[in-house]
């Protein structure tokens, strides 16, 4: 069945429309200067990310880093996925030495219901996902998918009333308690799913610092 049965990562956030949104990890280990050095063959490491540059570029399933990474063929999906982040979602230093990189600002905080991302929750913090693959439906035809989402910390108060998971002012939908999608974007040859299905104003990262 297509995106629809993506492995559930530990740090993954399932939305409504099917595809599911993931964010950027740690690396093992930092040089003196307190940046990133977990690659290996290069700026990228064994899963796919390369924090120097804020980003992530392999498999789906290795975004939430297993041991071992899972190969082509051997993971319970083969979508392909390229995340990208800005320095306020994870910045490339551990200024403080407390083993993890950087997120966010000091005098920075906010609520929200992932502890891994409070100290991201601030003006500039964003991340985007784009996803790829292909299933086979019921007619036997091989379809081919591509998903796009990009993900704000909104320079305004979310609310959310009714508890419905948008946002009642704009209408966006909310991740994590704290975050916005500001655009997504699906299409799927075989479901008819053409272009932007979530939009935003503004739609641009440059407004949300």
């Amino acid at each position: 069945m297509k995106k629809r049965l993506l492995i559930a990562l530990v740090i993954v956030l399932a939305l409504a429309a099917t595809a599911s949104v993931v964010w950027a990890g740690k690396p093992d280990n930092f040089d003196d200067k307190g940046n990133a050095t977990s690659w290996e063959n290069g700026p990228f490491d064994k899963w796919g990310y390369n924090y120097q540059a804020h980003i992530f570029s392999g498999l789906y399933h290795n975004a939430s880093r297993p041991e071992p990474p899972c190969e082509l063929g051997t993971c319970a999906s083969d979508t392909y996925l390229v995340m990208k982040w800005s320095d306020v979602w994870l910045s490339n230093v551990d200024s403080n030495d407390d083993g993890k990189l950087d997120r966010g600002y000091v005098d920075c905080r906010g609520a929200g219901t992932n502890p891994d991302l409070t100290q991201s929750n601030c003006p500039g913090a964003w991340d985007t996902n784009h996803q790829r693959g292909e299933y086979v439906n019921d007619e036997g035809r091989t379809c081919k998918w591509i998903y796009f989402v990009k993900i704000v910390y909104p320079d305004y108060t979310i609310v959310d009333a009714d508890d419905d998971k948008y946002d009642d002012n704009t209408g966006a939908r909310i991740l994590w308690g704290a975050y916005v999608v500001i655009q997504s974007v699906s299409n799927d040859t075989c479901a008819g799913e053409h272009g932007i299905r979530e939009l935003q104003q503004p739609a641009g990262f440059g407004a949300y610092k």
